[in-house]
Order: structure tokens, then C-alpha cells, then sequence
């Protein structure tokens, strides 16, 4: 929770800038699932994730519309949707983790590693039915 006034952390750009920066690295966090930046850039990125994998989640068309209006491939839309949002179906929240790293050599500022929780499980597939029938095969009409 955010005291009341914050508007959310400058990173040193324009609001168009900085916009454009948290999506791609929303979609290079749901491509590769883990993504090594700076602490500030990585706080930020947070809320925007778990707030997507929530909405896809829900997994009907309008929530499906919002996600992929915030990102900018579908490629990763539909990676969120049918990996991601599977995997965090029985979690509410806390979908990402957030890890020092080290220090960056030349401005000595703090490089942060941002992956998802429980990233090496995959999600619980269906076991599919096995038919012991066969089905006759259907006789063509001519009529």
C-alpha cells in the first residue's frame, strides 16, 4: 500500500517514456519469466504484472481485451493466458518475486531480479479419458 499522494516513480523519463518502458518489460518478464533490472524499474513492474495475471485470470473476453491492450504482442498475451494464468489459478496474489542482485558497476546502483514464484511448476493437466468403445463407422447415404 502507497500513502495517498504517490503517483508512482519517475525513472528519470516522460510519461510516454516511461509507459512504453513498463510494458516492454512486462513482455520480456511473461516471454522469458525472469528478467535482471534496476531495483526502481523492478518495483514498478510489480504491480503492473500481478494486475494482468489477475485479469487473465478471469480468462473471458473483456478481461482478455485489457490485457492485450496493455501489452504490445499477442505472442505474450496468449503465453500469459494459457501458461501464466493457469499456473497461478488456486494463488490470490504474490505472483512475482523480487531479489537483490548486485551492484552495477559505474553508477553503483541496485540490479534487481524479477521471476515468478513456483516458475519451474507446470500447471495440472487433464487427464484425458480413455474411450474402451469404438465407434462404428457411419454409412454413407445416397439418397
Amino acid at each position: 500500500m502507497h500513502r495517498h499522494g504517490y503517483q508512482g516513480r519517475k525513472l528519470g523519463r516522460e510519461r510516454d517514456q516511461r509507459s512504453a518502458l513498463i510494458k516492454s518489460l512486462l513482455e520480456a518478464l511473461i516471454i522469458n519469466e525472469s528478467i535482471e533490472t534496476t531495483q526502481a524499474k523492478a518495483k514498478e513492474v510489480r504491480p503492473a504484472i500481478e494486475k494482468l495475471i489477475t485479469k487473465a485470470k478471469k480468462g473471458d473476453l473483456h478481461s482478455r481485451r485489457q490485457v492485450i491492450s496493455s501489452l504490445s504482442t499477442l505472442e505474450s498475451a496468449h503465453k500469459l493466458f494459457d501458461d501464466i494464468a493457469k499456473r497461478y489459478q488456486l494463488r490470490n496474489g504474490g505472483y512475482v518475486r523480487i531479489t537483490n542482485t548486485k551492484l552495477r558497476r559505474g553508477d553503483n546502483t541496485q540490479l534487481s531480479k524479477i521471476e515468478f514464484v513456483d516458475a519451474d511448476k507446470k500447471p495440472a493437466q487433464k487427464v484425458k479419458s480413455i474411450v474402451t468403445e469404438k465407434q462404428a463407422p457411419k454409412a454413407k447415404e445416397k439418397a
